[in-house]
């Protein structure tokens, strides 16, 4: 008991929907074309600002591949009005933060301050891609950063293992490019190269400007107009992105100067507007996301050959792939290919009981709304909401269509995809001779 007494019982509010926090999304687009789109959330004291561009890896070619990722860097070396430091202080000054990342079909600069420091986050991110100056001194600098990241994401092979599947699967299209491109193109990239293709893409029909927390949408409106006034609408037709061709699949494997193996296998899969979504989240949740996960109870609990072990199912607007990936011991990576096929296979002929079905919408779904209380992750869900369906799907919407998802409709997604003969499979080996070098403080 606690100090102050017996405590009271919890009473339940009468109408359990009116008592969950209110928010109100609005979109507005402006007359050059800019969409802004915001979530009022005022019972918080913060507001997250993203600024989206339709761009990312798969609109470039094999000379410019890294060229979207190189401006995201870029833009950050000085503006019209600001200096590094100046940008480096603008927001970290009044206790905010800026960043910025690029993906596959769209680049995002982001913050999230104070509500009263809105005005100085949305002035802040424009300048940045509106105002640019690409300094030639700052160009050969960033150049070395940007192959030091690229040399780190190829010392952690658990995640540039990815990258090699991606080529795996889609060859030679820009979907299989990867997102930070090559040591050859950023030594090559030019101040010209940089402005031609920041003046190309990021044009305001390509834009978005989105806010989730304690804003005004007129009040978000105002600003974006006032950064964007001196930009009319530009009639860049309508951008047709090649659909990339079917691969026949394929098995690769590379040595590398590494103590553990590396595997990831899978295909092809459904875009983000396929009807095959909701179901293949469900099957991707029960296959691999989670320590109740099959193939986290079978391969890591029951055999004990892998620290990580997980399915994924990525969704871009006219594809997508699905897949699975562990790390084991060299000796154990027939045998936990295997394995994973084993679980690909029960699913097939066996399906899913109607209890594991239940608990794997409750994981999901659960998942889905915990991640409505951050605030930067509604502003990305306005984000790439408007950037793949034109529109906001409120968490509702989408949590019903998880809930309609059924057994048959699992079981017929994995006996339409899960066929070996399509799965190209990336591992990566451990160099003879590598011993093992265990952590010793002395």
């Amino acid at each position: 008991m606690s100090a102050l007494g017996k405590p009271k019982p919890a009473t339940k509010p009468s109408n359990p929907a009116s008592a969950r926090p209110q928010t109100a999304y609005n979109k507005t687009v402006l007359s050059n074309g800019v969409r802004v789109i915001s979530e009022e959330i005022p019972h918080v004291r913060s507001v997250s600002i993203g600024l989206w561009v339709d761009v990312g890896s798969r609109d470039e070619d094999p000379s410019t591949n890294g060229i979207a990722h190189f401006i995201e860097h870029m833009v950050f070396k000085g503006t019209r009005k600001r200096s590094i430091r100046d940008i480096a202080q603008s927001l970290e000054s009044v206790g905010g933060y800026l960043n910025a990342f690029t993906g596959k079909e769209h680049t995002c600069f982001y913050a999230r301050v104070l509500d009263d420091f809105a005005p100085l986050a949305v002035d802040v991110i424009t300048d940045l891609i509106l105002h640019p100056t690409f300094p030639e001194k700052e160009l050969e600098k960033e150049r070395g950063v940007v192959i030091e990241e690229l040399k780190n994401a190829e010392d952690d092979p658990d995640d540039i293992i990815h990258d090699y599947f991606d080529k795996a699967l889609f060859g030679p299209h820009p979907v299989g490019f990867p997102v930070i491109g090559t040591a050859k193109n950023l030594q090559s990239f030019q101040r010209d190269d940089l402005r031609e293709f920041l003046g190309t893409h990021y044009v305001p029909s390509r834009t978005i400007i989105a806010a989730a927390g304690n804003i005004k949408h007129d009040d978000l409106v105002k600003l974006a107009e006032r950064s964007y006034s001196d930009l009319r609408r530009t009639h860049t037709g309508e951008r047709l992105r090649a659909r990339p061709k079917p691969q026949k699949a394929r098995s690769s494997e590379y040595k590398r100067p590494i103590q553990q193996a590396h595997v990831c296998l899978g295909t092809v899969g459904w875009s983000i507007k396929s009807r095959q979504r909701f179901p293949l989240m469900v099957l991707n949740s029960l296959l691999g996301d989670g320590m109740s996960s099959r193939l986290f109870q079978n391969i890591r609990e029951k055999y004990g050959f892998a620290y990580t072990v997980y399915s994924f199912a990525n969704m871009l607007s006219d594809t997508g792939t699905f897949g699975a990936y562990t790390g084991t011991d060299t000796k154990h990576i027939e045998a936990s290919i295997e394995l994973i096929w084993k679980e690909f296979r029960k699913l097939q002929s066996k399906g899913v009981s109607k209890s594991e079905l239940e608990r794997t919408k409750a994981q999901l779904k659960g998942g889905m709304m915990l991640s409505l209380e951050s605030i930067p992750n509604r502003m990305m869900r306005l984000g790439t909401s408007e950037l793949y369906f034109g529109q906001f799907n409120s968490m509702d919407s989408i949590v019903k269509h998880v809930e309609a998802v059924t057994s048959e409709d699992v079981h017929q997604i994995a006996n339409e995809l899960l066929h070996e003969e399509r799965f190209s499979t990336v591992v990566f080996r451990p160099e003879e001779n590598q011993k093992s070098l265990p952590f010793s403080p002395n």
